[in-house]
Formats: C-alpha cells, structure tokens, sequence
C-alpha cells in the first residue's frame, strides 16, 4: 500500500479497504541520550530493556540493580509491557508515568491489548492478564498512551535502533523506519479500529512495495512484532518459534539472513524468549524469559563502548509448554 500525498501537509491518505482514512503521519522525534545544563552538554545513561510482560516487581528490582535514575538516564523497552505476568496494570501505568524518561516500541501483545479494547476476542484466551487493564477507570488514558507508541524507534547520535521482533532481508534500516511510520499512523488516526480488526494473520509472507491496503500493513505489523526466522527465499517463516537448531530445514533467524539489508546497523530487539540473551551480526536479543522464570535484561547503550549487560533472575509465573501455542496472539 503506498501512501498517496495529499495537497495538506503530512496528511497522507490509505485506502484499507472500500474507506479511505486521513491522518497525521507526523515523524516521532527521537528522545536525545544527553541533555544541556548551564550550556554543558551532559551524557545520559540509556538502558534497553527486554520483554517486561506484566512483571512489574521484576522490572523495579532490574531498575534498583541498574541504580536508575528518572531525572537523568533513560529506558528503552523492547515491547510486551504487557500480558501472562501478575501486574500488566502497574507494568503500563509505571511506564506511561515515566514520561520522555521511557521509550517503548509495542510488541505483539501490547497489539493483542488494543485488539481486545476494540472487540476483537479472536485469540483471547485463559492464560492472558490484560482483563485489568480494560476495566480499569483509566482505561482510555493507557490504551490511547499506547496505541501512539512506535514500532520503531532509532537514536543516531547513539547508533543504535530498537524493535520488538525482526526485520525482513529486504529492508534497510531506513526502509524499516519509513514503514514502521506507515502502521504508526493507522493506529493513531481514523483507521485505526479496522486495523485492529484485521491485522491477525500470517499472509502476505512475502514483501512487494507493491503491497497495498492491509496486505502491507499486516506485512510490516508482522515483521515488527512477530518475526524470529525467514525461509532462504526471504519469506517470513512466522510458525518457528523456537531456539536456534529447532526450525524445520531452510530456515534462518532473521538476523542471520545472508544479504541482509540492515546487516550494517545495530538492532535491539526482543520477543524470543527461547533465544535468550544473544548478540550476534550487530543485533542484541533482549528478551531473557523473565516471565519463564529466566532472566530480566538491561543492556546500557554506548556510541562507543560495547554495551554493558545487566541482568537479574526472575522467579516466573508461567510454565514454558503455553509457549507451544499457536495463537496469533501468543507468537
């Protein structure tokens, strides 16, 4: 799907289905890793974090380990703040509460979430913990707070961009920042419910810029959010979910896909908790399985250090055979 430019600046138009939508596709200005006092400029403590999903006593336990400090560092978070942990509720409201200190980009369940507050109950099940939220009095204020998050977020002072999942072969990191605004500006704009009610689905596998309508925004939402492996053919492979060695043959992680286009450019990301923490062709696998009973993990961020890993153990609250599960939702 091509946006098509309208006369009035930055509104872009999609045709999603038989209705066309218009909103402002205004370009997310990254939050700096330093600030100006009495004209120094003083450097920030930046830490990624990986995937929180609800445990909200572990991320303040990380947050102490780290000695953070909310006037002067800051936090990336890899998405899934929420879903399965014991305090999705406090998780997103703490994280909200932090203001320009924090930077999220949404995952596939932070996605489920807002599916959910629009009546989509295609992939609700037992083991979710979003019910909270949806009933909470401040409902509206989170859901509206986190449908304006990004997909991606990038800091070029600091050279480094984080994402939730992957991203296919074919994209360049500039690519990758373009289309993730295409996506960022239905959720925030008229096309919003529609796209949350269409956006499950594992087609189109392959990427064409000649993708329109919810073919392209489910094939970037996809790559975002849910991608681990893609097939020698740079198709993505969205049913492995395992570790490395457990794909059916011709598959790849993403990240070890040969040509890859944002092979030059340093990547964090999160979402495979069977991957564990791993750093690998300039990429960094945040999501430690803090809610298996793995591991929490910060990884403070230098422009010219390697980054320094921190990390605490979680004692779970879920058991690893959910993970079997096939549910777009969970995946």
């Amino acid at each position: 799907m091509r946006p098509l430019k309208n006369k009035v600046k930055n509104e872009i138009c999609y045709n999603l289905s038989t209705t066309s939508f218009h909103f402002d596709c205004d370009r997310i200005e990254p939050v700096p890793f330093y600030r100006e006092k009495a004209g120094i400029l003083e450097i920030m403590a930046v830490y990624a974090i990986g995937d929180v999903q609800g445990c909200y006593n572990e991320l303040q336990k990380l947050l102490e380990t780290i000695d953070f400090k909310p006037g002067k560092d800051r936090l990336w978070f890899a998405g899934d703040l929420v879903n399965r942990g014991p305090d999705s509720l406090a998780t997103l409201r703490f994280v909200k509460g932090l203001g320009d200190t924090a930077i999220t980009v949404l995952g596939n369940h932070d996605l489920h979430l807002l599916a959910l507050s629009q009546g989509n109950l295609r992939h609700k099940t037992s083991d979710q913990t979003l019910e909270p939220i949806l009933s909470a009095k401040d409902r509206d204020e989170l859901l509206l707070w986190l449908r304006t998050r990004p997909l991606m977020h990038q800091d070029r002072k600091l050279d480094f961009s984080i994402i939730h999942a992957g991203l296919p072969p074919q994209w360049d990191i500039d690519t990758a920042l373009r289309l993730a605004r295409e996506v960022e500006a239905v959720l925030r704009g008229g096309g919003y419910s529609y796209f949350c009610s269409h956006m499950y689905g594992n087609e189109p596998r392959l990427w064409s810029d000649r993708l329109e309508g919810m073919d392209r925004l489910r094939f970037i939402t996809n790559c975002f959010t849910r991608l681990r492996y893609c097939t020698m053919r740079g198709e993505l492979a969205l049913r492995e979910k395992g570790p490395p060695g457990s794909q059916r043959y011709g598959c790849l992680p993403w990240y070890e896909m040969p040509g890859r286009a944002s092979d030059s450019a340093r990547i964090l990301f999160g979402h495979w908790s069977t991957l564990g923490f791993r750093q690998a062709r300039n990429t960094w696998a945040l999501d430690s399985g803090c809610l298996w009973g793995g591991k929490l993990t910060a990884l403070k961020l230098s422009k010219k250090k390697p980054p320094k890993l921190v990390q605490i153990k979680c004692k779970g609250h879920r058991e690893k055979k959910i993970e079997a599960q096939t549910l777009w939702s969970l995946s």
